[in-house]
């Protein structure tokens, strides 16, 4: 009102002065538009917004393995842009970083725990889209394998059908399959097939090796104790850089057409273990030794090494997977189905790996690709020859 009285005032105003104006539109309180508003396929409506992180509007997602290496990127890119993010979590100190992720009250915590299905539900029943992003790289004394990717993820998909969720994530692995060698891949293909079986519209996602902040993969080769392996680094994938698989998975919250697709999500450029090795010394200009020891041996010594320590170390199921090289699926979708451009490996080694330089180089810029270019120019001799 106080809009609308104030327009007519100026109006009065111009009029005793004798200045003409023009039929001017009164301002009103801009409505929302019907298009911001989106059904759901359970016919639950959906205030869909292009706010930011204090925006009051969006989805009511659940997230699973939030607390993970993956979990923070999907949990932060939801919670900034106004979604309520529910997480589930086993320990206090490992959720603390995503309370900031999003503005006071869009991260719900949730004491959950995987064998207990009243906590599932009870993480569920209130949201429109589940995340699962729960997985081991090595058994434990308290969850090994077909525990994680096979019964658990087979009671997050009970609960998601139970209250009849509209849309659910599975995140599983890249050259999954029931005959595989690895008992990982093994696994997490039956898991696969669990979840799809109770819940037919489940997007499942099967990203390549990660590499980020807190990867294992870069940080793993530039550690001095990496120091044994049994494939001589020959290992060939396609690594994927969290921050894509992570604005995917968002995408696959506001797209509904990704239900019941299955997605293949891997960089644009395969490298082998020894290649990305090089990289890794190159940028942290140190050399780091790596001792190969054959599969016959090192198994055993991994498997002992998994019950001994408590904490995370090899495995013989690890051994295993270094002598398997990625595949994908040629009918699975990629990140060109979501309108996404993957990033090479390559223009992040810096960034990821400064921290390992010796303070004598740490501020030392990254090469330019002219730099590069004139430094095969040249050959270098060593002083002491």
């Amino acid at each position: 009102m106080s809009q609308i009285a104030s327009s007519m005032a100026l109006q009065r105003q111009l009029a005793r002065s004798g200045t003409q104006l023009a039929k001017a539109p009164v301002s009103r309180v801009q409505s929302r538009n019907l298009q911001d508003i989106a059904i759901t396929r359970t016919g639950k409506p959906i205030i869909r917004i292009s706010g930011g992180r204090s925006s009051l509007g969006g989805h009511t997602a659940t997230v699973f393995g939030a607390t993970g290496f993956l979990g923070r990127y999907i949990v932060n890119r939801l919670a900034r842009a106004g979604c309520t993010v529910v997480v589930p979590f086993r320990e206090e100190m490992a959720k603390r970083h995503l309370k900031v992720s999003g503005d006071l009250g869009r991260v719900v915590f949730l004491e959950g725990d995987l064998r207990n299905t009243a906590s599932i539900e009870e993480a569920v029943r209130h949201s429109d889209i589940v995340y699962n992003l729960i997985g081991r790289d090595y058994p434990t004394k308290n969850f090994d394998l077909e525990d994680v990717h096979v019964e658990g993820a087979t009671r997050i998909a009970d609960a998601v059908a139970k209250y009849d969720v509209d849309r659910f994530v599975h995140v599983s692995s890249h050259s999954v399959s029931k005959d595989s060698p690895s008992e990982f891949y093994r696994t997490k293909a039956r898991g696969e097939e669990a979840v799809r079986n109770i819940f037919p519209e489940t997007t499942i996602v099967r990203p390549a090796p990660l590499f980020g902040f807190e990867d294992r993969l870069l940080h793993r080769l530039a550690k001095s104790s990496n120091l044994l392996t049994s494939n001589n680094l020959e290992e060939r994938f396609w690594p994927v850089h969290a921050i894509d698989v992570g604005e995917a998975l968002e995408k696959m919250c506001h797209d509904d057409s990704t239900a019941g697709e299955t997605y293949e999500l891997y960089g644009p450029k395969q490298y082998q273990m020894a290649e990305i090795k090089e990289l890794v010394e190159r940028e942290i200009l140190k050399s780091r030794r790596h001792i190969n020891i054959p599969r016959q041996i090192m198994t055993p010594i991994a498997q002992l090494m998994n019950k001994l320590v408590w904490f995370s170390t090899m495995s013989k199921d690890s051994v295993a997977r270094e002598f398997i090289d990625q595949t994908i699926d040629p009918n699975a979708k990629t990140f060109k189905d979501l309108g996404i451009e993957p990033t090479d490996l390559a223009n992040f080694t810096y960034h990821y790996l400064q921290a390992y330089r010796s303070s004598s180089y740490y501020d030392l810029p990254p090469m330019t690709e002219r730099e590069k270019r004139e430094e095969k120019k040249y050959l270098h001799v060593l002083d002491d020859q």
